[in-house]
This record gives C-alpha cells, sequence and structure tokens, in this order.
C-alpha cells in the first residue's frame, strides 16, 4: 500500500478510538497530520545517573533491567507491571555511584502488557526518560519513555540507523549513545483534547512521516489490519513508530528518512525564492517540526513553513485580483454631477476625502471591475465618498446599490443621500414638483417621483440603459450617444429608492420592478438586495457598508448576478491595521482615510466602575447637566431583556454579533442571544472549583427601568431601540432621539454603525469590559458628531490590574483607531477583529500572523509578485500551482474578500 499525503489515517491507523479523536482535531489525512503543529516544542531533557535525580525535575539515563513482575490488580482490574534497573555502568560515566530504581506500568489490556515484559525481561539494556518521584522510600518512575538497546556494539560512528532487529526481537537503538540522543532531543508539544493527548499526537504523526519516507515500497497486507514491520503495538492499541520519532541520524543529511520523505513529498516553494531566503526543503521542514534536532532546529523549520503560508496565500490573492481584471465591467466616465454634488456640500472635504474620490473616479473610468477596500476613522466622511461613487454611475447612466448592515443605517442613509440630491437640485435645476411631496420614508413616493423623472429622460437613452450591453468594449456609437443623453437626464433626477426586508409586500414590488427596469437610480438597501428577487441590469457599482458584517458567497451573490461584473466598494470603520488589510484583502486597492472633518473635537472617555457609587452619581448628573443644554444621550447594553431567552438583538439581517470575554479573559464573538444566554446561566457564586463567575450581562429593559428612577433623570422621557423592534417603531424612536423628545436612548449595539444624531454628546456603554476595542470605538464614534464637547464613559464590573482592565485603558488613552487596531489584534487575535469570513482560524493559515509577520508577508508579495509577472500561469512551477489551487478551493472565503 502506497503512502500519500491524501492517505486518510482511518487506513493506516487500527485503534479507531483515536482515528476519531484526531479527526475532532481536524486531522483526517496524513497531509493534515503533517501540518498539525506543534505550539511549541519541549526543553531537551537533560542527561543524569539516578544518584543525581531530583524529584519532580524530568531526567533521561541508560540501565539494565535487573527483574520484572506483573502483578493482576484484582480491585481495580488490569495489570501493574514493575521493573528495577541499575544504571551502574552509566553512573561510572557520570562519576557517581550507580543506583537502583523502580519503574511503574499500570494497563488495563493485555496485549500491552505482555509487549513490554518483552521489551523489559531481565538483562535488557534500556534508555529511559521520564519524571522521578518516590514511593516508600524508593526511586520510583511512572509510565516512562523507555528505548530498547541492541546488544553487541552498534555502528562504528554511533549513528541511529534505525529499528534494529536481532533473532525475533526489534531494538530502537543500536547503542546506547544513540539512545540518549534520541531521547533526550526537544519534544514538540501539540494543542490536545481529553480525547487524544499531546504524546499520542505525536506518534501519530510520526507514524505518518515514517510511512512516508517508505513509500517507494507497499506495505505488506492491509495496513488497516496489520502493522507494517517498523511499528510496534501502543497501550490503546493503536500503533506507532517503532522509537519515539522516526528512524532519522542526528544529521539530516543523507539520512534514509529524509530522503525518502523528499521523494514523497515534494517542494512548493520555487527553488530561487527557498535558497535567497536560506528555508529549509518542504520535507526537511516537517521532519524539523516533528522530530527537532534542537530547538533552534525547530524553529528554523517553523519559520520555513510561515513563509510557505505567506507565499503560497499572497500568490493566491494576486492571482485572484489578476482574474477579475480580466472581467468586463460598465465603465462610468459621466463626473458632472459627482462634482455638482461635491460644490454643493456645505463644508469642504478633507485632502484624504479628494484623494479617495478620484483614485474610485479613475478606478469607475476603467472598462474592468473596481475593487477597493476603504477604511476610515469613525467619522472620517466615508459616506460623502460613497454617495460621489454612486453619483458617478448615476451620472454615467447606470445604477448603484448602497448596502447596509442595519435596517436603522439603511433609513439614515436614504434620507441623508435624499436630501444630498434635493440640495443638488436646488442650486442647478430649480426645484422639482415631483419632489415636493416626497416623503424620504415613504417607497411609493420615491417610486413616484423616480418615474417623473424617467419621463423627462430622454427615451432613447431610457432604453439604451434598460438594455445595457453584456460588454463595455462592443458599445456603438449610437448606443454611446444613447448613454451620454441618459446622463444629462440623469443630472436633474436620480431617484434614491430604499429596499429592506421589512417593507409592504405592493412597495416592495414596486422598488424591485424600477430596479428591474434597469433605469438610473441609487439604491439603499439591507441584506434584501441579496435575495434572487433583486435584479439590476443596470448596475454599475456596488457599495458594501460595513463589510465584516455580511457573508462571503453574500457579497459575491450582487457580483454575479449579471454578465458584466459591477465596481465594488466596500467600507468599515472597524480599525484594521495595514499588514492585516494586506493579508486578507490582498485582492483589493486599498484607501485610507485618517484625517477628521473640521470641527470635530477629541472624545473625552472616562472608565467607571460600577461598584462605585459616587462616580456614578456624578456621571449621571453630567448627562442631565448636557440633556438640559439641549444635547442627548445614548446608553448601550449588550442584552434586550434579561428573562427572555429568545434574546438577541436581530434586524432583518438577522442576529448581531458582540464580543464577549469569558471568564478565563478568552474572547469569542457570538450571536447576543447566545452571550445573552451564557451570562445568565453563569452562577452568581464561586462554583466548585473556587472560581468566580461573572454576573450576568445588562440588559435594555433593565436599564432604562434603573434609570428611568432615578432623581437624575426626573422629568426626562427615555426610549429603548433595540433589533426586534418593527420598523415603524424604529423610525419613530430615531425621530423622537433627534428631535429631543425622548433625549436619552437605551439601546443595544444596533446603533454600532453609521447611526449620526449631531445633537448626542453623551455615550455610557455598560459591560465594556466584555466588548471588544474596536466594538468600543465604533460605538464611540456615534457622539461628537455636531461640533460640540463630547464624552464616552465605560461602565466596567473588571478587576483592578487585569486583562479587562487593561483593554479599557487602551480605549481611554487613544482615539488612535490603528493603536486601537493593534492592541485589538494582540487581545482577540484576527479571526474576531476582522469578522468570521476573514478568520485565520477559517482558512488555510496556521502559522502565519498578520502583525508580528508584516516583513515575511511583505517580502513573499513582492517576491509572487516578480514570479506571477513572468509566469502568469505558474506553468514552471507546478508544485506551487498546486498549492495555490488547493489553498483557494479551500479558502474562498479567505481570496473573496469582495
Amino acid at each position: 500500500m502506497s503512502i500519500t499525503l491524501n492517505t486518510t489515517m482511518s487506513s493506516i491507523m487500527t485503534n479507531k478510538r483515536r482515528v476519531g479523536a484526531l479527526k475532532s482535531l481536524g486531522v483526517v489525512t496524513v497531509g493534515d497530520a503533517l501540518t498539525y503543529y506543534p505550539f511549541r516544542v519541549a526543553d531537551p531533557v537533560p542527561l543524569r545517573a539516578l544518584r543525581e535525580a531530583r524529584i519532580g525535575e524530568r531526567m533521561a539515563f541508560s540501565a539494565s533491567v535487573r527483574g520484572m513482575r506483573v502483578v493482576p490488580m484484582n480491585v481495580r482490574r488490569g495489570y501493574r507491571l514493575e521493573a528495577v534497573v541499575d544504571d551502574g555502568d552509566f553512573a561510572v560515566s557520570r562519576h557517581v555511584a550507580g543506583a537502583a530504581a523502580r519503574l511503574v506500568f499500570f494497563s488495563y489490556k493485555k496485549q500491552y502488557v505482555d509487549w513490554l515484559s518483552m521489551r523489559l525481561r531481565s538483562g535488557a539494556i534500556v534508555v529511559i526518560a521520564g519524571e522521578p518521584s518516590e514511593f516508600n522510600g524508593q526511586l520510583q518512575f511512572t509510565h516512562p519513555e523507555i528505548m530498547t538497546v541492541a546488544p553487541g556494539s552498534g555502528p562504528a560512528d554511533g549513528e541511529y540507523s534505525g529499528v534494529v532487529q536481532m533473532s525475533a526481537l526489534k531494538y530502537d537503538a543500536d547503542t546506547v549513545e544513540a539512545g540518549l540522543r534520541r531521547i533526550s532531543r526537544p519534544r514538540p508539544v501539540y494543542h490536545a483534547s481529553s480525547r487524544i493527548s499531546s504524546e499520542h499526537i505525536h506518534e501519530s504523526i510520526v507514524q505518518c512521516i515514517e510511512l512516508l519516507a517508505g513509500t517507494g515500497q507497499d506495505l505488506p497486507g492491509d495496513a488497516a489490519t496489520e502493522a507494517p514491520q517498523t511499528m510496534k503495538p501502543m497501550e490503546d492499541g493503536g500503533i506507532s513508530g517503532a522509537g519515539t520519532a522516526p528512524a532519522g541520524a542526528e544529521s539530516r543529511s543523507g539520512n534514509a528518512v529524509a530522503v525518502g520523505l523528499a521523494r514523497a513529498i515534494p517542494d512548493v516553494l520555487p527553488e530561487s525564492v527557498r535558497e535567497s531566503n536560506h528555508l529549509l526543503h518542504r520535507a526537511e521542514a516537517f521532519l524539523a517540526i516533528h522530530d527537532p534536532l534542537s530547538t533552534a532546529d525547530f524553529k528554523r523549520a517553523i519559520g520555513t513553513m510561515r513563509y510557505e503560508e505567506a507565499f503560497v496565500s499572497q500568490t493566491a490573492l494576486l492571482q485572484s485580483r489578476s482574474i477579475v481584471r480580466k472581467d468586463a465591467a460598465l465603465p462610468c466616465a459621466g463626473v458632472a454631477l459627482r462634482d455638482r454634488f461635491i460644490e454643493s456640500l456645505p463644508f469642504p472635504l478633507t485632502g484624504g476625502q479628494r484623494e479617495v474620490i478620484d483614485d474610485i473616479g479613475v478606478d469607475m473610468a476603467r472598462e474592468y471591475p473596481m475593487q477597493r477596500l476603504l477604511q476610515g476613522e469613525v467619522g472620517s466622511g466615508k459616506t460623502v465618498v460613497a454617495v460621489a461613487a454612486m453619483l458617478q454611475a448615476a451620472g454615467s447612466g447606470h445604477q448603484a446599490v448602497l448596502v447596509a448592515p442595519t435596517q436603522v443605517l439603511a433609513e439614515q442613509h436614504h434620507a441623508t443621500i435624499s436630501a444630498m440630491l434635493c440640495a443638488i437640485d436646488g442650486v442647478e435645476t430649480g426645484d422639482d414638483p415631483s419632489r415636493d411631496a416626497l416623503s424620504p420614508n415613504d417607497p411609493a413616493d420615491l417610486i413616484k417621483a423616480a418615474e417623473s423623472a424617467a419621463d423627462d429622460g430622454d427615451a432613447k437613452g431610457r432604453a439604451a440603459v434598460k438594455h445595457p450591453v453584456k460588454h463595455s468594449g462592443a458599445r456603438s456609437g449610437k448606443q454611446d450617444g444613447a448613454a451620454h443623453a441618459q446622463s444629462d437626464a440623469n443630472t436633474r433626477h436620480v431617484p434614491v429608492i430604499l429596499l429592506t426586508g421589512g417593507m409592504k409586500l405592493a412597495a416592495r414590488r414596486r422598488v424591485l420592478a424600477l430596479a428591474a427596469s434597469g433605469d438610473p437610480c441609487i439604491i439603499v438597501a439591507t441584506h434584501a438586495a441579496f435575495s434572487k428577487t433583486f435584479q439590476a441590469p443596470n448596475l454599475a457599482l456596488v457599495v458594501i457598508d460595513e463589510q465584516h458584517r455580511f457573508g462571503v458567497e453574500q457579497r459575491e451573490s450582487l457580483r454575479t448576478k449579471n454578465d458584466v461584473v459591477p465596481h465594488l466598494l466596500v467600507m468599515t470603520a472597524t480599525p484594521i491595521p495595514r499588514t492585516a488589510a494586506m493579508t486578507w484583502f490582498g485582492d483589493l486597492d486599498i484607501s485610507w482615510l485618517t484625517e477628521l472633518p473640521g470641527g470635530r473635537k477629541p472624545i473625552r472617555t472616562f472608565i467607571v466602575p460600577e461598584d462605585d457609587g459616587r462616580m456614578m452619581g456624578s456621571m449621571f448628573a453630567h448627562i442631565r447637566g448636557r440633556i438640559d443644554a439641549g444635547e442627548r444621550a445614548y446608553v448601550v447594553c449588550p442584552r434586550i431583556d434579561a428573562d427572555d431567552e429568545s434574546d438577541g438583538d436581530d434586524d432583518t439581517s438577522g442576529a448581531s454579533q458582540i464580543g464577549v470575554y469569558d471568564d478565563s479573559d478568552t474572547y469569542r464573538r457570538e450571536s447576543a442571544t447566545a452571550a445573552a444566554n451564557t451570562a445568565a446561566s453563569a452562577p452568581s457564586q464561586e462554583d466548585g472549583d473556587g472560581a468566580p463567575s461573572r454576573p450576568p450581562l445588562h440588559s435594555v429593559a433593565e436599564i432604562e427601568r434603573r434609570l428611568s428612577s432615578l432623581p437624575q433623570f426626573r422629568g426626562v422621557r427615555f426610549a429603548t431601540l433595540t433589533g426586534r423592534d418593527d420598523d415603524a417603531t424604529k423610525q419613530q424612536v430615531m425621530a423622537d432621539f433627534a428631535d429631543g423628545a425622548t433625549p436619552v436612548l437605551v439601546t443595544t449595539t444596533v446603533i454600532e454603525v453609521g447611526v449620526d444624531v449631531p445633537q448626542a454628546s453623551c455615550i455610557v456603554i455598560f459591560d465594556a469590559d466584555r466588548y471588544g476595542l474596536s466594538q468600543l470605538h465604533q460605538l464611540r464614534g456615534r457622539v461628537g458628531r455636531g461640533g460640540t464637547d463630547s464624552w464616552a464613559f465605560l461602565i466596567s464590573r473588571a478587576e483592578d490590574g487585569g486583562p479587562a482592565q487593561q483593554r479599557l485603558q487602551v480605549i481611554q488613552g487613544t482615539l488612535d483607531g490603528a493603536q486601537i487596531a493593534q492592541a485589538d489584534l494582540e487581545f482577540r487575535g484576527a479571526g474576531d477583529v476582522l469578522g468570521d469570513a476573514q478568520s485565520g482560524g477559517k482558512s488555510g493559515l496556521k502559522l502565519l500572523r498578520v502583525v508580528k509577520d508584516a516583513k515575511i508577508i511583505a517580502d513573499a508579495r513582492e517576491r509572487a509578485g516578480r514570479l506571477l509577472a513572468d509566469d502568469p500561469d505558474l506553468s514552471g512551477e507546478v508544485e506551487l500551482a498546486g498549492a495555490v489551487l488547493d489553498f483557494t478551493r479551500g479558502n474562498e472565503t479567505f481570496l473573496t474578500s469582495s
């Protein structure tokens, strides 16, 4: 039976229980086993004679077996094997007197005991590693690691040349010196589980290495039922390598296992790249990771595989980028409407905004689709940039869609954009009667206005838009003229329509009909834009707001609805370090908005211990003073209702995600439902192991009730807002909050993104110690948007000096999103910062670290770019091409950051 990287573990292991345990860790094939990397390597085991033993400190020595006996355990079932060993010869080499010790093994399996009895027969020479203890005044080793040594002299050079077979017995080493070198070497340590230990994981991977190294010959018989000649039975009934590691010499060069492994595992990296970076061959790296000669050997091997991950992933991203550029898009060269919009703004654009708008304009004028990620600090003006891009599409006679993560944000975007376009009409074309009766919240009125505007346009141009060409390069001169006629009409009337999942059926159908007509318009939508019923045949631009809130499949569905691929602009205010963005969004052009518009004042942030009654009272008194001055205040809670198990901050889009730190200070990103239920089920007293558990998370209902009863808020009206509220309620609540009828809004994280109430100057975040830093930064950005002084209060029940307190101090100490993003990555990991769709745990990256390995990523990207420039199809690098294909097939969520 030939063994390859694709061979399943179940076909080479007889123990199905171990196969199942490995499968639970994601190890199904031999290739999975080799890439299940240890997270550290244990220190080398020191050589000590028995008289030098230190209780509780691991040691290694050689000895001869004086005697051995097997004792049945009548009370507990099973057997106890005891062997007495003497280290006289080894002690002489250490210049101390010899001594005796006892080796003890317990097992329920007679087969394992019989196998040990054969190895530990009287007179046998063994090499032992273990942790000494004392029992009844005698030195004892319980379940030590043992290697048998062949009697007589071994090779002259003392190398370990594999399993030595003399008579009917098999030996692990041919000399004592070789056995001591091997048993004292550093040992890799793996992430284990209750079903399988790190040592058993190591044994299983070693078995795979040995079998791969011997792939030149088929294994005798069925490997699933008959162990090959180099295998030995293990205590749990499985099989493993004859020794504690592959039969490899201390020097890799010329070793049979290393040579055989290199034949079975071809290198992936181009030889020029490997040599210039002083990297190991892939097979040599695997051997050094799972059977290291030294800690330096292990580190060099891990570095090799880390660079390989960087090179393969960056090659895949660059290839994906080049493939997208072969698609056809609708070029949008009409910038007249966009420029008039910019001129009509009551404030000047920042330098960063102008630069990004110009870059987007150049991208959208091309005949292949733009793919750009716009990362902007909270309040940096990303929405204005998006509107400018959408007006460039509409002004060119096409459609644009803006997808927002929540209905509240979609409605706000719709109202804002509608008002902006009305301002343009008022300046350039006078009042339009079709807009006089326009209700920004009534889709039916919007449709009527859009239809009226369409009637005023050029009929030929409108017909051309309704039937867009499949490839922009095939546009005729007559069609170009029609498109320009439509563009001129669009400078007068660009309907802005709203599409949400909560709309009435009749209004929804009218919106869908207008989108399907192909008439130029701007569509603001929630997740309803991803439905099969939404068709926009003239769609030229897709803008995704807060891209990490949407699944990859959803985002891609908009790009594949038509034969012509729309331009893509994805926006996020979640701070992502540049190195992380380059890794996870390497197929996109990336723009950053770091300059805040003029007039903004810094938000003052305070950490308020919840059990400090005096500070809490002062905070509420301060908020009351701001309310009396005509300002507003948000109060944010992670839960809706403490008593309802079905809680969750659900929008029409589904459950929102909140970051929750558990009692071990491990970050878990989960739905509000799961977070609430987890917290509610936690006991308020210490559990059995004495570890205090945290109290339940605060809820909107509870906090609204408590605050409204405080004397500081006497006469102040409160409102609540959650994702479970219906559309009419949400609209009314936000309207009342904006005009001051209810100046205090107790809400969930539904207001985290995009909600803009300029009068809001205070935000109170309960259970702030249970959120991630990026989310706290987002929530804090809801205030200070009107040019007034503003404050953020982080209510915490965290222990002083603990990790949770340190996280809050990061938020308190800086308003710089880049610094916060860096800290968030260190606290939480890339997966939680970037969202599940871009999580390293969901991708093939097992070693690459987006922050620490920034130089590796940059170097790999540069070299991959040069390689692809010379060989776009990787026809000269077959193994690399296969690795890129495998990576792409298993990592669509990694590659399709669109």
